[in-house]
């Protein structure tokens, strides 16, 4: 096995990593979760009316904010952060000051494995970030640093020891994270198949990146992991997640990072409606035909040295050469400009916003 010592037995990164819940409901789903995330920080970001009462079960170390919050703390900037959609999950990015996050959506269940163990996703998200990632060249073995994995003959000496991972990607049994044509075409389709493998995505190949169960090296990445402009009063919906996973891609190729995708499971517990979806998706499948080319063939200055230089370059990019696709790419451009100046504000003074911390 590959640096065998590279990830503890059970690392627990209990004081560096807080858990972000986007929500509109109740959150009585922690009650399976208590057993994994008891220990660690929530930051829920509650979606809709700010008015309605967001119930936590008792024993749960978290910071809620509602729209009022958000207002309150980013003032004018707050147009960036979406309303009415799951978007807003990323405003918890931002409020955060932990190393890493792990994002989960509130009708994401626990998995079992094939023997029948529940499965803890937060524990193999933090093993897949504290190893490394082997985006330069692919290894038939999937992940080398995996207990009972090496590197395969023909692997280059000189590659292995891989580079800094940046985000883990999840993934889920039960309702398949589909687009809602195919929604619409197999309406009973389930995914029963547990896959054991954790791979690394190949430099400058894109993925669509789903962001129900998700976690990522904030330090590293944290300022692309923004979620665009969804919901109330945008043209797009469902494509928030997508669009980070794009413009995030492109820069951890730039910057030499590597993103992981496979294990952990979760049970996605219901399916949401296809017909709800398609309007809020109907845009976003004809533009992601233009879309995909563009953030393919982008490419980053030398000069881009940070995540947020890389970021702001990708913005002038979108302006420039999306905007003829459709004027919401003008708006989103200028939101991503928003974003990062927000993020600069809030965390470059060491001063933490507050919720309702409980």
């Amino acid at each position: 096995m590959a640096s065998p010592s590279t990830v503890p037995a059970t690392p627990l990164l209990k004081d560096e990593l807080d858990i972000v819940i986007p929500t509109i409901r109740n959150l009585d789903f922690l009650e399976m979760w208590r057993p994994f995330f008891e220990p660690y920080h929530l930051i829920i970001v509650q979606d809709g009316d700010p008015s309605k009462t967001i119930k936590v079960p008792e024993g749960f170390d978290y910071e809620l904010y509602n729209r009022n919050d958000i207002n309150r703390i980013l003032g004018p900037k707050a147009s960036c952060i979406s309303f009415k959609d799951s978007a807003c999950r990323c405003f918890g990015y931002m409020v955060s000051k932990k190393k890493y996050i792990f994002t989960i959506d509130d009708d994401c269940f626990v998995a079992k494995d094939p023997s029948g163990k529940e499965i803890n996703a937060l524990e193999q998200h933090i093993k897949n970030l504290l190893s490394p990632s082997t985006p330069n060249f692919f290894n038939t073995l999937y992940d080398p640093y995996r207990e009972g994995a090496d590197f395969v003959r023909g692997y280059p000496f000189s590659l292995r020891e891989g580079v800094a991972t940046a985000v883990s990607h999840g993934l889920w049994l039960n309702i398949p994270d589909y687009d809602a044509p195919t929604q619409l075409v197999k309406p009973r389709e389930r995914n029963t198949r547990y896959v054991d493998a954790v791979l690394s995505i190949p430099k400058g190949t894109l993925f669509p990146m789903c962001g129900m169960n998700l976690a990522f090296n904030r330090e590293l990445i944290g300022p692309a992991m923004y979620f665009g402009l969804m919901g109330d009063g945008q043209p797009v919906g469902r494509y928030d997640d997508m669009w980070a996973g794009w413009c995030m891609k492109v820069i951890c190729d730039h910057m030499g990072w590597g993103v992981k995708t496979g294990l952990p499971y979760i049970w996605h517990s219901k399916a949401s409606n296809p017909f709800v979806n398609l309007k809020k998706e109907y845009n976003g499948i004809f533009w992601q035909e233009e879309l995909i080319p563009f953030f393919q063939s982008a490419v980053l200055p030398k000069e881009c040295t940070t995540v947020q230089k890389c970021y702001l370059e990708l913005a002038k990019q979108v302006k420039a050469k999306l905007s003829k696709v459709d004027s919401y790419f003008d708006k989103l451009a200028d939101a991503m400009v928003t974003w990062i100046e927000a993020w600069d504000e809030l965390n470059s003074t060491g001063k933490k916003p507050s919720g309702n911390a409980k």
